[in-house]
Parts: structure tokens; sequence; C-alpha cells
């Protein structure tokens, strides 16, 4: 199966390190096109190519790695998804900026981490997401853990705990095996309204839980 990847940020961009490094070719691409992507394909070799977000979305299983605020606009602007597969990466969070008020908002709990909860309106983000992706089936993954840990899947001896949820059985084996060749340890949370909150940050009981199996 091939394997786009929309975004080449910090999560962009250490999934396909992980993809890399276990040889697993991928697209991936941004808003930029492919020439700024240059100097990351050249790090990761062979296997990752960049491409352009069409491109990528084309993939079979393609992973959306953008932040919540670019997710709508993004998502929705790419032709009809016709039941391929789409990993939902997305965390429900805006991004301060380090010199405005909010980065120093006392009645923020998460102004130290430099980022705000976004308000749903009581939903969860996988069920505003999967609006954005009509004829997609989407797969919750990717977005409990620190992205800077993804390239390092093995460590203590053991295989770092990748959660993913779903609502269609066919495609979370299919995303399942690319954790499972990619060095993770996945655990199935059941669909997406019960396990896209439980791993979903910021608030999420799950989320940025770093278990080891060993």
């Amino acid at each position: 199966m091939s394997i786009g990847i929309i975004g080449s940020g910090a999560l962009g961009s250490n999934i396909a390190r992980a993809l890399a490094k276990k040889g697993i070719s991928a697209t991936i691409s941004n808003s930029r096109g492919p020439a700024s992507l240059a100097a990351l394909v050249e790090e990761l070799g062979p296997t990752i190519t960049a491409g352009t977000v069409e491109e990528a979305a084309r993939a079979d299983i393609v992973f959306a790695a953008v932040r919540w605020s670019d997710a709508e606009a993004v998502m929705r602007s790419l032709p009809a998804w016709n039941g391929r597969i789409v990993v939902d990466g997305t965390n429900p969070v805006e991004f301060l900026d380090p010199n405005s008020p909010d980065a120093n908002d006392p009645s923020n709990p998460l102004a130290a981490y430099g980022i705000k909860a976004v308000d749903l309106g009581g939903k969860h983000s996988s069920e505003l997401f999967s609006q954005f992706v009509p004829g997609a089936r989407v797969v919750k993954a990717f977005n409990h853990l620190d992205v800077n840990v993804l390239p390092e899947p093995e460590v203590a001896g053991g295989k770092r705990v990748l959660f993913y949820s779903g609502d269609d059985a066919a495609a979370k084996a299919d995303v399942r095996q690319i954790i499972e060749d990619a060095g993770f340890y996945p655990v199935d949370l059941g669909s997406l309204d019960v396990g896209g909150p439980l791993a979903s940050l910021p608030f999420g009981s799950l989320a940025a839980q770093n278990f080891i199996k060993i």
C-alpha cells in the first residue's frame, strides 16, 4: 500500500523518519511544495520522496500531520477520498506566540507549554476531523506521543506503545500493520468515539503517556 504524509512540520517529518528507519516508502508534502523538502528527503534516504499535497493525498493511506487550525482548510481542499484511509494525527490545540498576552494567561493551564486547548463545543476532535474528509476511513493514531520520540520506537529493551482507534476494522488493520512495521507496539482503543478522546491531547487520559511494552 502506498503512504502519503500531508505536513512536514515536527509531526510529519518525524513520522517520515520513523518510516524511513525501517525502509518503508512514503511521499511527504507541505504547502510550500516539493522543493522545500529537498534537505529532508536527502536526510531520510531513498524511501521517502517529496511530492505535492495532492500527490500525497492520492496514496492508499494518508497521514494528516497538520495543525488543528489548518486541518479543515487543508483536508477539505482535496479531491474525494473514495474510501481511502486517513490517519488523523491532529490534536485540538492552538500554538501560542510566546510574545503574546495569551502566553502568560493565568487562566490557561497549558500556557507554560506554549499551547491552549481549542473549544470544540462538546465534540471530540476526530468526530470533527471526520467531517473534513468525507468518504475517508479515519483512524486516529500517531498523535499522543511527543513527536521527538517517534523516530525511536524501540527503547529500554522494548517497544513504545502506540494507540490507535477507528470505526472501520479493515482500515484499522492496515494502520496497525504500519505501526508494527515501524517498530511500535500497537494498542487498539476501539472506536473513534471511545479511543479518540482517550488519546487526544491535551486532556485525554492516555495523551502523552509513553508506555513501553517489554
